[in-house]
């Protein structure tokens, strides 16, 4: 039996650019499409943290080194230029494929520039207070 999980996800992204009249997807910098293993066509979702927005579209390379992060099309409407998102994709994985597997995730700053010193990915919790 395989199971849905998080592959990959480039996180807080800053939209540069909506584009109705553009023929649908998201455009994003190539730099942060090979950081996150993320190829031209592939299946994306879309959070946008601002407004809590979600959708399924498909990745679009632009200009390596860019900082671009564009919604296009209908996809336009669901943000603007400045809003926080968080683009993931997900694999379908066996028992055997989960042994040892660990999402790849792209931290990047304001700039959409990949952070040289990220946050741990899990970061400590206070315990649970259940009283």
């Amino acid at each position: 039996m395989n199971r849905t999980f998080l592959f990959s996800k480039i996180h807080h992204c800053t939209l540069t650019e909506t584009n109705l009249e553009y023929v649908g997807s998201i455009s994003i910098d190539q730099t942060l499409l090979t950081a996150a293993g993320i190829l031209a066509h592939e299946q994306v979702q879309v959070v946008n943290m601002n407004n809590g927005e979600r959708l399924i579209t498909y990745a679009i390379p632009a200009p390596a080194g860019s900082g671009a992060v564009e919604l296009n099309g209908a996809a336009a409407r669901l943000g603007t230029r400045g809003d926080r998102v968080i683009i993931m994709t997900y694999a379908q994985l066996s028992a055997e494929e989960l042994e040892g597997f660990q999402p790849t995730v792209v931290l990047v700053d304001q700039d959409n520039r990949i952070m040289d010193d990220p946050l741990p990915l899990d970061p400590p919790r206070p315990p649970l207070c259940l009283t």
